[in-house]
């Protein structure tokens, strides 16, 4: 029987457990739980990896608990400027948006700019323009609103600080979502989508939507998620060097993916962590913060929702 498997995160930070409640950590695994579940039941009835990783990501997306689509942070400028990216291993073909407003499901724009246009990544006004081309609908701004998110953006707006989703703070709420899976043709996929920084300068872009730094796939290794200090990510070009270790060194998808989150990503100073699937459908999901929400299933009948060390 062919082996299938999915994995998802919500952000990784500084996610101590004496500062959540019992009901918000219950709050937060309730929407992995989800997203797993949607993923997952795609890959059980022999669907693509594609397909799975967009699922578990729009429904994420759709949770305000988490910095992407509806739970978005606050730019300098009191928007939502949103990215998002997909990747197909076996064709290695792509779909990238960012600086994005009004769009619900960010990692499905990018799907169709994989798919139905001849482009890997658009932005801005252009984004905007081509998802209305193909009947994608805005929302108002106040769909993307939160209380917290917003209360966040007041504490720094008109000073030249901003905010990591994953700082310390005491109501802080996380993260870059995103999502691997290998489907049982052994294809891989990866998605990634996120609302960026709080208070960020309009026009930044993290690493989530670029192919090789925060988000790629490839047959050949590995898909990867990425999710922390998005800088040094792109810096690192992260999600690729974890599927370079493997094609160059022979390194096996664990080792590959510990190198880069403890060692390599640590010597510049960046922090964070990511996930991973294989063509053998094999999971690596390292950090080297406090937590990072995390959750699999696999066909071998291995699966975890955690968000803490151990």
């Amino acid at each position: 029987m062919a082996k299938f498997a999915i994995a998802l995160h919500g952000g990784a930070g500084t996610l101590i457990k004496g500062n959540m409640t019992p009901v918000k950590e219950k709050a937060y695994k309730k929407v992995l739980s989800g997203a797993l579940e949607k993923g997952y039941a795609i890959l059980e009835k022999k669907g693509n990896a594609t397909d799975a990783v967009q699922e578990a990501v729009m429904f994420m997306e759709n949770s305000s608990l988490f910095n992407a689509g509806k739970g978005s942070v606050f730019s300098a400028n009191g928007t939502h400027e949103m990215e998002a990216a997909i990747m197909e291993g076996k064709t290695r073909q792509a779909g990238s948006v960012a600086l994005l407003t009004g769009i619900k499901n960010p990692i499905a724009l990018a799907r169709d700019v994989m798919e139905k246009s001849p482009h890997v990544f658009l932005i801005g006004q252009g984004a905007l323009e081509f998802a209305q081309s193909i009947g994608h609908i805005l929302e108002q701004p106040e769909y993307f609103y939160d209380e917290l998110r917003f209360q966040q953006w007041q504490e720094i707006k008109n000073s030249s600080n901003f905010q990591l989703d994953h700082s310390k703070s005491k109501d802080s709420k996380f993260g870059t979502v995103g999502a691997v899976a290998c489907d049982s043709e052994g294809n891989l996929a990866a998605a990634t989508s996120t609302g960026g920084m709080t208070n960020k300068k309009s026009g930044r872009l993290g690493d989530s939507p670029v192919p090789g730094a925060g988000n790629y796939a490839h047959n050949k290794t590995c898909a990867v998620s990425c999710t922390g200090s998005g800088e040094y990510f792109l810096r690192a070009v992260v999600a690729y060097d974890v599927a370079c270790l493997m094609e160059m060194k022979n390194m096996s998808l664990e080792e590959a993916t510990e190198e880069v989150i403890h060692h390599r990503i640590l010597e510049i100073g960046g922090d964070g962590g990511l996930i991973a699937v294989d063509a053998n459908a094999n999971i690596s999901m390292p950090f080297n913060t406090e937590g990072m929400y995390r959750a699999f299933q696999t066909s071998y009948g291995t699966g975890n929702i955690s968000i803490y060390k151990n």
